[in-house]
């Protein structure tokens, strides 16, 4: 609704993880770089956890975008919400490896073990890392997580065949200090807490993606506004974008070249978590965008 009056290509804060929107805040950046240099050293798992909303998925795929060569073969397992024997047909089915199912899961489960072994020593041969990235594995299940334990098993004298990156929610480190979870905790080499963008980084990260979006006017949300938006969303990405957006819409919606403090607080008038009644605002902002729009589209016809 707001990109063609704002000069803009696309969306700037849509809620997807869309790596060429990546920011490197120090946070961000110093996570990307623990997980490369875990993966140079041939560790077989490291841990990721942070908030909901905090860009876990986010960092996952700008990871895989970073290992995109011919010395790596990535693997990417977004629902690991798996019974064991799904998550070894899951990971058979990523690399390629054919197999028949059997009458008994016991079967199934060591024609799968003995496949995946041949098809990550056949990576190793030529010379490829299997990096294997699993995300919200605070759902996975405890059977699930043993299996998965497992495979660190698969190596040789001098590497692992497989190094696998958890992505989780603080939830998943309760997990693991459980006693039953005590030696898959005992395998994870590097471990980092990924946090929310802090206010100093937060002007920055909100400029980046309109510029990334096509934006290249001068700021266009004030600093009083970015405090408010901070103050609302201590800085989970998540929640930034959902209040730049609402914000972004507000401010089309009244004609205005800037979004300022009123306008955020509208959108937090907004949320989810707010009384219906108080939706007032997007709502009518949202038929006064839709005018403006029709409007737009008219003249530029004529």
């Amino acid at each position: 609704m707001y990109t063609q009056y704002f000069n803009m290509t696309e969306m700037p804060f849509a809620l997807l993880p869309d790596t060429n929107f990546f920011y490197e805040s120090d946070s961000y950046k110093a996570a990307l770089n623990v997980l490369l240099v875990a993966i140079r050293s041939g560790e077989g798992f490291v841990k990721v956890t942070g908030e909901v909303g905090t860009g876990k998925t986010m960092l996952c795929r700008k990871l895989l975008n970073c290992l995109e060569t011919d010395n790596y073969t990535t693997v990417f397992i977004p629902n690991p919400f798996l019974a064991p024997n799904q998550l070894r047909m899951a990971l058979a089915d990523e690399l390629g490896v054919t197999y028949q199912d059997s009458a008994s899961d016991d079967i199934t489960s060591y024609k799968l073990m003995s496949e995946l072994t041949k098809t990550l020593v056949a990576h190793n041969n030529a010379g490829r890392k299997v990096i294997v990235c699993l995300d919200e594995v605070q759902a996975m299940p405890v059977e699930t997580l043993e299996a998965l334990r497992l495979f660190s098993n698969i190596e040789t004298e001098k590497s692992k065949l497989m190094q696998i990156i958890l992505f989780g929610q603080p939830e998943l480190d309760e997990r693991l200090n459980n006693n039953c979870n005590r030696q898959f905790k005992q395998r994870i080499s590097f471990s980092y807490k990924l946090k929310p963008v802090d206010r100093k980084s937060l002007t920055g990260y909100i400029n980046h993606r309109l510029r990334i979006a096509g934006y290249n006017g001068s700021d266009l949300f004030t600093p009083k506004a970015i405090d408010k938006i901070y103050q609302s969303s201590n800085g989970v990405p998540r929640l930034v974008n959902t209040l730049c957006n609402k914000a972004l819409i507000l401010a089309f919606g009244q004609g205005k070249s800037n979004v300022v403090s009123k306008h955020v607080k509208q959108a937090i008038n907004d949320s989810a978590e707010k009384d219906d009644s108080n939706r007032t605002y997007i709502y009518i902002a949202l038929a006064v965008s839709c005018t403006a729009a029709l409007a737009f589209l008219l003249w530029a016809l004529q």
